[in-house]
């Protein structure tokens, strides 16, 4: 798991970044340090995320497959 999925599965709840550290019961700091790449995502977290969001590896492959093709379509104009 990488800062893209953290970003990916918080903006699609739509939730801010202290609405996604109260769900995932961590500190609001640590996410944002992971999605500015300041911080890794640790295994703990990603722990919490998948007990959080009932997340399996293959959907977070899915999840990363997504993202990454968003991040390598040309922008909108």
């Amino acid at each position: 798991m990488n800062k893209e999925i953290i970003k990916f599965l918080r903006k699609s709840h739509n939730l801010n970044q202290r609405d996604f550290a109260k769900l995932v019961n961590c500190s609001y700091a640590l996410i944002a340090l992971v999605e500015v790449g300041k911080r890794r995502v640790t295994s703990d977290l990603e722990t919490k995320v998948k007990n959080t969001f009932d997340l399996d590896q293959k959907q977070i492959d899915s999840i990363a497959a997504i993202v990454k093709t968003i991040s390598d379509a040309p922008p909108f104009i």
